[in-house]
């Protein structure tokens, strides 16, 4: 099959934590449509919130965020400011109390903010939403951020997971893509959350980056599984100069290509197996007992903007310069212009510039690639009649999966599509048929291994 992984693993196609997927989105939906989105939302109904903080300390080559560089304190403690006023904002639009399952803080690098600034924005949460018993308070930390004092701010704040951002223990790699963290280091991180009860850890690795070989991530994998993460997450990267014009920083020629990209993701898939980690989906990894591994095993793992989870919350709430929102009617995203999030805020205006209004097609076609990017199967012909869509236009994509089928990376049984166990690598090649949009034109997207 390494040929055939070989064959895709160039095209260029999206990763699928939404649909449709973010170029998509137009000017048409704004804050007041968003406005009469919220005020529609059941009181009962649990929701999610993701805060996005858009600050580093220093900017990693390869990252591929929405974020600013600052040492400075003030524009920190302003920037918690205004995420207090658009929490209020959004509040003011929903009932009071309304429940919250799961909470995400993203970034940049969030525990960048101050204890206090921190602090004031969780109790503002606190005042307005209804935290239900068992809410996953997850955060995005750099271990290089990591002392005892954030951790108690952690604890205090109710942060019951964390992910912390590896990406590779060799010291050759980390330097080419500025971002030297040695094992020690984060090996302190680790126990210093631990210590603090935070022991939900996600690791997060890469493959694709400057001199990395397979033995150097074989290593990598060894020494992350001696800090016994409950998750680990295989990301590869997405070289895109176009968009992020740091990564300009990393020669293109130092990367490796199709083969050694497959070749190091095989490897590290390998040895997290070998370590009793499961596969979850494209490229998450988790004890057997793990809620992922056990969400994944009964069918009610989703895919949203962090990647696979157990949230399984319809409303997606984002809070913060550029964050995405989804709920029941669509999509929505705050200003990526800091500026215009704050002017907005100020004015008392919801931040919102951009989204999409699903109609049933892009339900029904959204339904199915969750569940070919989650079950690796989908019964096309139930989703047509769970939506109440015509099943032709869907019936129209099989011919784009002929290639993929005759290659057995798919098949096909009547309306059953299924991704094949060799051909589970090039999953987001199976879910791109029914891509209505993607012809299109609109946005230029990673590789697909």
């Amino acid at each position: 099959m390494t040929n055939v992984t070989l064959k895709y693993a160039t095209r260029a196609v999206p990763r699928y934590t939404s649909y449709p997927t973010a170029p998509h989105f137009s000017a048409d939906v704004d804050r007041n449509v968003y406005a009469c989105w919220l005020e529609t939302i059941d009181p009962a109904t649990p929701i999610s919130l993701y805060l996005h903080v858009p600050f580093c300390q220093s900017m990693c080559h390869y990252c591929g965020c929405y974020t600013k560089i600052t040492k400075q304190e003030k524009p920190l403690q302003d920037y918690a400011d205004m995420l207090v006023r658009e929490v209020e904002l959004v509040a003011s639009k929903l009932p009071d109390g309304q429940p919250v399952s799961h909470i995400h803080w993203g970034g940049g690098t969030p525990s960048i903010l101050p204890h206090d600034a921190f602090l004031r924005v969780v109790d503002a949460l606190r005042r307005h939403f209804t935290f239900t018993e068992g809410m996953e308070h997850a955060i995005e930390l750099d271990p290089r951020t990591v002392t005892q004092s954030l951790v108690n701010t952690l604890k205090e704040a109710g942060i019951n997971r964390s992910s912390l951002g590896v990406q590779d223990f060799d010291l050759k790699v980390q330097e080419s893509v500025g971002r030297v963290q040695p094992f020690e280091q984060v090996e302190k991180a680790v126990s210093l959350l631990r210590s603090a009860g935070i022991a939900e850890i996600n690791l997060d690795l890469m493959y694709g980056l400057p001199h990395q070989s397979r033995e150097t991530i074989r290593n990598t994998v060894e020494l992350a599984a001696k800090l016994d993460p409950t998750r680990l997450a295989l990301f590869g990267y997405a070289h895109v100069p176009w968009m992020k014009k740091h990564q300009r920083l990393i020669p293109e020629d130092l990367l490796p290509d199709a083969s050694e990209r497959i070749a190091l993701f095989d490897d590290a898939t390998e040895a997290l197996a070998d370590h009793g980690y499961e596969k979850i989906g494209l490229d998450h990894f988790a004890k057997a007992d793990d809620p992922l591994a056990v969400a994944a095993r009964e069918g009610r793992m989703r895919r949203n903007f962090q990647g696979y989870t157990t949230d399984e919350a319809d409303i997606l709430i984002g809070i913060g310069a550029s964050s995405i929102g989804k709920m029941p009617q669509g999509y929505i995203q705050n200003s990526p212009d800091f500026a215009g999030w704050v002017r907005a805020i100020e004015a008392g205006d919801l931040p919102i510039v951009r989204g999409l209004e699903m109609d049933p097609d892009d339900r029904a076609r959204a339904a199915i690639i969750m569940s070919i990017m989650t079950a690796y199967e989908v019964d096309v012909a139930a989703i047509a009649d769970d939506f109440g869509v015509a099943l032709a236009p869907l019936r129209a994509c099989y011919p784009q999966l002929s290639e993929l089928i005759a290659d057995g990376v798919a098949d096909r049984d009547g309306d059953l599509v299924r991704v094949t166990h060799a051909g589970r690598p090039l999953v987001r090649l199976v879910a791109a048929a029914f891509d209505a949009y993607l012809q299109a034109g609109k946005g230029r997207h990673s590789v697909a291994v």
